[in-house]
């Protein structure tokens, strides 16, 4: 029977800027972290979601009350360590029941030193974040005292961050190997992902549709990317605010009109700005496998995987640019298309990983745009 490493049972808090403060049990590491907290509905999917590049500098708190009970696996990861700076639950599984689990939930955080809280009231937490819109906060093992208080006040700001230089990789590879780009496979499609912060499966699933996939740098040039003779261009998702990444937009804007695009989440709003429009910052933001949009021209609804924290205004998109798919809880964008070029873009996660495989039908999409645009 495998013996599973057991946390200590200590208090541990989580500490608002706006002084509002949770009480529970320390699992993962016992050290002291920041971040802008956030709330998922996903029911499963924590390894995911952990280790998914666009939570960078943000603590996740779990409304689904009972996290951890298939434990951790050497498959289900989505770049190649965790991401997140903190995880709140209700209640964390000891003893994992999983066919290929290889470590819990709490050694797995331990291991790379993130802490975690559980034995909180994960939906009050939620109710608090839903009416007063997300803020920073931290997860601290000390005493609540005037100090711990008034340190988590003077947190910086979490859209000030360029959390895309973090996550992203420093140079080109080829997938799946993670390997210097080969010359051109003339017989394949070739698609560039620039990284903002992609997840595994937007890779994967490329791959698995007979392409020839590379990931280029966030901070690539236009003329260096399409050195590489891309028959296509996914921009990624990413963490942080569009407003600060100037230099995408205007990498992506020099690419318009030369290659076939695809912008996922943080990719669907530098295209946006690309094509002059503005973001905005939403009060809760969408993270979860349930959020239902409408394909406008189709009138189809979806339930898809979100995880993002900004929309686009539609009110200062370009007469060419429409509107292509809408939120149904809110009413935001959540897609565009350019009425003549080879460009869309979606604010869901077609790639789920966690949530519905439903929407992978947009990279055939995308992939049927490339082949048609080829000379």
């Amino acid at each position: 029977m495998t013996q599973w490493t057991m946390p200590m049972l200590n208090p541990a808090h989580l500490i608002f800027e706006d002084g509002v403060n949770f009480s529970g049990c320390s699992f993962g590491a016992s050290n002291w972290s920041s971040g802008e907290v956030v709330f998922n509905t996903s029911m499963t999917g924590y390894q995911e979601m952990l280790t998914d590049p666009s939570y960078a500098g943000q603590i996740i708190v779990a409304t689904y009350p009972l996290m951890g009970n298939y434990g951790i696996n050497d498959i289900d990861f989505e770049s190649q360590k965790i991401q997140v700076a903190g995880l709140i639950v209700k209640e964390h599984c000891l003893e994992p029941s999983g066919t290929n689990s290889s470590s819990t939930l709490h050694e797995f955080l331990s291991s790379q030193n993130i802490p975690a809280v559980s034995g909180v009231d994960t939906r009050a937490i939620t109710r608090h974040l839903r009416n007063n819109g997300v803020m920073m906060g931290c997860i601290s093992q000390d005493l609540l005292t005037e100090n711990s208080m008034s340190k988590t006040k003077s947190l910086y700001s979490y859209g000030d961050i360029n959390y895309v230089s973090q996550v992203s990789t420093s140079k080109s590879y080829s997938w799946p190997h993670m390997k210097n780009v080969p010359d051109k496979d003339y017989s394949k499609t070739r698609i560039l992902v620039s990284d903002y912060g992609l997840k595994y499966n937007i890779l994967r699933i490329l791959k698995s549709k007979g392409c020839e996939v590379i990931a280029v740098p966030a901070d690539i040039s236009a003329a260096k990317l399409l050195e590489y003779e891309p028959d296509g261009v996914i921009l990624s998702p990413g963490p942080g605010d569009p407003q600060i990444l100037s230099l995408q937009v205007e990498t992506a804007k020099s690419i318009i009109g030369k290659v076939p695009i695809l912008g996922i989440c943080l990719g669907n709003q530098i295209l946006a700005r690309a094509f002059g429009g503005k973001t905005f910052k939403l009060k809760f933001g969408h993270r979860g496998a349930n959020h239902p949009v409408r394909d406008i021209e189709s009138g189809a609804v979806h339930i898809t995987a979100q995880n993002h924290g900004y929309a686009i205004d539609p009110d200062t998109l370009p007469t060419d640019v429409e509107i292509s798919h809408i939120n149904l809880n809110d009413f935001t964008v959540e897609g565009i298309r350019h009425k003549s070029l080879p460009v869309i873009g979606i604010q869901y996660h077609s790639e789920a990983s966690p949530g519905p495989r439903d929407n992978e039908y947009i990279f055939n999409q995308f992939i049927e745009m490339v082949e048609v645009s080829k000379p």
